[in-house]
């Protein structure tokens, strides 16, 4: 829950256009200010206020109000931002693994009675000025969110959203594209032999090859064995072909009700006008119905349970004789429990998180596995939580070890309890998290409150966050053993607890192919040659309507007079700072924090060394630097800031094609009271970081080349377009090396080597060249109240570091050129940003190849 706090800046918009009763964005009062005048009880549009509550912690005023008629839930976050946010969602409980959820989300959206048209929601995409569009599908719940900045697109984006959702087409048509059918493999010749087809069919099958997604899929279906979290909501492939058109009917008409609906809004537009629109658009035609989809509590088990799966061998793992997981998963209590939830929350961080965390130093550091486990922490997605805690990438023979480490660790805790700074280091990340400024507020506000009110939980309880830290403050006062007897309660004394283990079968796929084949063949059996006719028209008439032009004329648009001539400029102060460092200031009401950016280029670097520089950025802020070895630096880090990271970065010319930057991005906030201190550890890692550890640089090898190779079959379309762009531009070719395929591989060598003493040796040789002030500039954002201290604190960490660096020849520009490339693959080589013809291939991208590239990629689900 803790990373879902990301607070959206609060930027100002001109007046908007006026409707016949409401003026939109008034200036006089702020939308939270407004906000404050609504009471409980009134009515509004067939609504009634609940509760009005002011959330200072979020900078929002929370409206929560319900629907007479239909008895819709309603949540309306009041807040100066301009980024407004709609979101509906709807408690989808399906009781098999046929995947009628996850295929409804995507049938929804191919047409409604308003909008007919063939994939109304992708044909907004160019008609619309939208920050985001999306649905999702998650173990119990679908969401419908999009925001936008533009009034009118709100407007427009609403409209299409409520059809979709409660008046959709569902054409048997659409349901046999988005969610399976029988056709020939070659639509055109009926003698050609049928196969199964299928958005949604191919998706999980998809999803199902990648092992760390079946392993959170087999380890909720096997921890919740009794009610709907023991199936796939997603759809399990051998299980979508049982779903029949009417069976997806029918789950629409008991689930897609506004009696089975929260509604959620956000950001600065007035909420009058989104309920008059709702509840004209939509709610007015519907009355109240029971729709029994609520989730009974999981039966406790009388005894701990084991058991075990199997997974395809994975090629590019670290060790492949270490493919092995093993975790123990915990049921814990309902997560409508605020306050319980969160202490859950901060006690999984403390037992997981980072070298000082107890189960870290058990488990990763003897280095018995390359990770933790797939699914670890804690988990706040299911009715009843969970926590889990295991390891991937181990021998077979260790398992029984892993299991004992766990249940000492848990004997541990209960009897030395945490350290207090580690429990400071936590609730200062909280306020942090609460005080940090992004764009994207409103959509980490509609997923953080999803779960819990999904099930009748307090979405306003859960705002604010301020009293379940002072509760447990008081708590942790009354009861220094606080925390000890909940590890007692939950983990030590705790009979629902699942072990599961995976290994892998190098006959898995086959065998997969296998039962997809007998599942095939048992539906060809039962067809006659009138069924089969009737495929090969049917598959005809779907290639036709695919390939036929749509006419999207029913939709909404913007007028160019809908859009706000001119943009906010933002003002920036670039000054030098000691030893002429350029340096960007930019004041911004940051609520009390301290952003510090600093680009260092690449340029002097040898060739040679570059594979090693996204390896050099994992680990020298993990290793430890001057005084504080890696545990205290790392402590420190939590205390003090807000994170510490470092980056690759490669940026393209905006003039040339064959030009780019290439360097690292030093990224880092902090609280303005502990601003020295973050410099100070900036200083430190300019100054003095420790290479010489070959253990820990072990681990975090192991760590990283697991997470690369786990990612590959999630992201393969992003590694393919990386190494198709390689060939087209010199910028390609670098981030290939950083971000593809052969950095993946890369490490693989690096996580195989038994001496690491060559790595080390090349880490201090690439120090040298990047963390120079000779070559680098840097950028402050804070408050105009604390500019100039963090000025000074700039000035200061630049002398020190100039005085610590030894004398250096000067370095080349910042933009290189190098030979053109030649084109390969799918990538297009075009035009550079100042290019005239610039614009016309974007928009030349969204009319024509962007719909085609987002049907594909965009519908991504959660289960």
């Amino acid at each position: 829950r803790q990373t879902l706090f990301d607070n959206a800046s609060a930027g100002l918009k001109p007046l908007g256009k006026t409707t016949d009763t409401y003026t939109w964005r008034l200036k006089s009062t702020s939308a939270t200010e407004r906000a404050l005048h609504y009471q409980p009880g009134q009515k509004i549009h067939g609504f009634t206020v609940q509760e009005v509550v002011a959330v200072p912690d979020l900078f929002l005023t929370a409206v929560k109000l319900s629907h007479d008629k239909t008895g819709a839930q309603y949540l309306h976050a009041a807040r100066e931002d301009s980024n407004n946010l709609f979101s509906v969602q709807f408690r989808t409980t399906p009781m098999d693994s046929t995947g009628v959820p996850h295929i409804l989300e995507h049938t929804v959206l191919c047409g409604s009675e308003k909008y007919p048209c063939r994939d109304p929601f992708f044909k907004m995409l160019n008609r619309s000025l939208s920050t985001f569009m999306n649905a999702f599908t998650a173990s119990d719940y679908t969401m419908y969110p999009f925001s936008t900045q533009n009034t009118k697109d709100f407007q427009n984006l609403l409209s299409v959203y409520l059809d979709a959702v409660f008046f959709p087409c569902l054409r048997e048509q659409d349901f046999w594209q988005e969610g399976w059918r029988l056709e020939n493999e070659n639509p055109t010749d009926p003698s050609s032999r049928l196969v199964f087809k299928g958005v949604v069919f191919n998706e999980m099958k998809g999803a199902f090859s990648d092992n760390e997604r079946l392993y959170a899929q087999h380890l909720q279906n096997k921890l919740y064995p009794d009610h709907t979290y023991s199936v796939v909501s997603g759809g399990e492939p051998l299980d979508i072909p049982d779903l029949t058109w009417d069976q997806l009917k029918n789950f629409h008409a008991t689930h897609y009700h506004p009696s089975n609906a929260r509604f959620f809004t956000y950001g600065d537009l007035p909420l009058e006008e989104h309920l008059r629109q709702i509840e004209e658009e939509a709610l007015s035609r519907f009355d109240r119905i029971n729709p029994n989809t609520e989730v009974p509590p999981q039966p406790q088990w009388s005894s701990p349970r084991e058991d075990h799966v199997t997974c395809s061998p994975d090629a590019l793992a670290p060790d492949q004789s270490k493919q092995n997981t093993l975790c123990m998963s915990y049921l814990l209590g309902d997560i409508t429990d605020t306050f319980e939830g969160f202490t859950l929350s901060l006690l999984s961080s403390l037992m997981i998180s980072g070298p000082n965390a107890p189960f870290y130093k058990a488990l990763i550091e003897p280095k018995i596995g390359s990770d933790f486990s797939s699914v670890v922490g804690y988990d706040g997605s299911t009715k009843e939580a969970s926590f889990s805690i295991g390891l991937q990438g181990m021998a077979e023979e260790d398992m029984e070890r892993v299991k004992k480490i766990i249940n000492q660790t848990i004997n541990d805790i209960i009897q030395n309890g945490f350290e207090e700074e580690r429990i400071e280091a936590i609730l200062h990340k909280i306020e942090i998290q609460m005080k940090h400024q992004s764009t994207n507020f409103g959509l980490s506000l509609a997923s953080y409150i999803a779960s819990p009110w999904n099930h009748d939980g307090d979405p306003v309880e859960l705002l604010q966050i301020s009293d379940c830290v002072s509760k447990f403050r008081k708590a942790l006062r009354e009861n220094p053993h606080f925390l000890q007897d909940k590890v007692q309660n939950y983990f030590k004394e705790n009979t629902h607890r699942l072990t599961l283990s995976m290994s892998p079968d190098e006959t898995y796929l086959d065998k997969q192919a296998k039962a997809e084949e007998e599942k095939l063949q048992k539906k060809i059996q039962a067809l006659t040659d009138s069924d089969r006719k009737d495929i090969y028209e049917k598959g005809l008439e779907l290639l036709s309507a695919q390939s036929k032009p749509q006419d999207a004329s029913c939709l909404p648009a913007l007028k160019v007079s809908d859009i706000e001539p001119t943009i906010a400029i933002t003002p920036l102060l670039f000054s030098w700072c000691a030893g002429g460092v350029p340096v960007q200031y930019c004041e911004q009401p940051t609520n009390g924090l301290v952003y510090f950016r600093a680009m260092c280029s690449l340029n002097t670097l040898p060739e040679e060394l570059k594979p090693y520089v996204p390896l050099f950025c994992s680990v020298i802020t993990k290793m430890g630097a001057g005084s504080l070895d890696y545990r205290q630096q790392a402590q420190q880090m939590e205390l003090r800031t807000g994170g510490v990271s470092v980056s690759t970065q490669v940026i393209p010319d905006s003039t040339h094609m064959d030009m780019y930057e290439q360097g690292i991005l030093l990224s880092s906030s902090c609280l303005d009271r502990n601003l020295p201190h973050m410099f100070e550890l900036w200083t430190d890692i300019f100054s003095s970081p420790h290479f010489d550890d070959e253990e820990r640089l072990r681990v975090l090898v192991m760590m990283s080349a697991q997470e690369l190779a786990n990612g590959i079959s999630y992201s393969g379309h992003m590694y393919a377009m990386t190494r198709t762009g390689r060939h087209l531009t010199p910028a390609g070719d670098l981030q290939e090396t950083f971000t593809g395929m052969d950095q993946v591989k890369f490490m693989k060598r690096i996580a195989e080597m038994t001496d690491l003493i060559h790595v080390i040796r090349i880490l201090p040789r690439i120090k040298k060249h990047l963390l120079n002030p000779d070559n680098m500039r840097c950028a402050i954002n804070t408050t105009p109240q604390k500019m100039c201290d963090a000025e000074g604190q700039l000035e200061s960490f630049i002398k020190d570091v100039c005085g610590n660096r030894k004398e250096r020849k000067p370095v080349r520009p910042n933009i290189i050129k190098v030979m053109e490339g030649a084109g390969l693959g799918e990538s297009i080589r075009t035009v550079p940003f100042s290019h005239e013809d610039f614009a016309r291939s974007v928009i030349y991208y969204h009319l024509n190849v962007k719909q085609s590239t987002v049907v594909s990629g965009e519908r991504q689900n959660i289960f």
